[in-house]
């Protein structure tokens, strides 16, 4: 379980190549040598590099194939996740950018964001909303975005795949609650990463680490939503009630 200075003793990484996934994983790894973490991701020489990093901190490493298109991946990847005990904290940290013209444009396109970032993440939180109502306890960390927020013509189906994520799992952070689980949404602005190379950085850009050490503190904190950089709050806050005519000329 997470001890009183809200260091888990496992985590779960779904999406366990992703950047900020591992930055996650180096950060509670730099906490808690003896960590147990299972990597959930598809086999591949990063996941090796990735499990490799954080056992040279001295964590206990386990890897799981894990195809978040596959529909019965996620119970799947859970349960063999706790085979060897409880799961303290889960990422849920995949997810897809796409391409917003194609994606508006081709119904195939929409519909791979729309099952990756969505759909998938959906069944990830069923399958973890079982498994913390059986432990008694368990913090479900999802990876949503600013995107979600309000709708951008630049990107409005990844948007909107990320709205529908963030309301999921922050309802289901309600449903948890009586349970002894507990759902962290973070909401990243721009993130310097492998998703957005070649991109020209947004304001108030972040890095992964950045990202995953707001995480730490707010899972140890018991915070159920935050903003990277904390910053991006107020902005958003103001940027939801800005007229559309005046929203659609703003350069975003």
């Amino acid at each position: 379980m997470i001890d009183a200075l809200g260091a888990p003793q496992s985590l779960l990484l779904l999406g366990g190549t992703s950047d900020i996934a591992r930055a996650i994983g180096r950060a509670y790894a730099a906490a808690s040598p003896g960590l147990r973490v299972v990597l959930a991701a598809r086999p591949s020489t990063r996941r090796d590099e990735a499990a490799a990093e954080l056992e040279s901190f001295g964590c206990k490493v386990g890897c799981i194939d894990f195809e978040a298109t596959d529909p019965a991946a996620h119970r799947r990847a859970v349960d063999e996740a706790s085979r060897s005990g409880d799961v303290d904290v889960a990422v849920v940290a995949y997810g897809l950018l796409g391409d917003n013209e194609r994606a508006w444009t081709e119904p195939d396109e929409a519909l791979a964001l729309a099952h990756t970032n969505f759909v998938a993440p959906v069944a990830s939180g069923v399958a973890l909303g079982d498994l913390v109502r059986r432990q008694g306890h368990g913090v479900v960390v999802a990876l949503s975005s600013v995107a979600g927020e309000r709708p951008r013509r630049s990107n409005f189906v990844y948007g909107a795949t990320k709205a529908g994520m963030d309301a999921f799992f922050t309802g289901l952070g309600e449903a948890l609650r009586p349970f002894g689980g507990r759902v962290l949404v973070v909401r990243p602005g721009f993130v310097k990463s492998r998703m957005t190379e070649g991109l020209e950085p947004a304001p108030l850009a972040t890095t992964p680490d950045a990202v995953a050490a707001a995480v730490v503190a707010a899972v140890a904190a018991g915070k159920e939503q935050i903003w990277v950089p904390g910053s991006m709050r107020a902005v958003m806050s103001a940027l939801r009630h800005v007229p559309r005519p005046l929203f659609r000329r703003l350069p975003i």
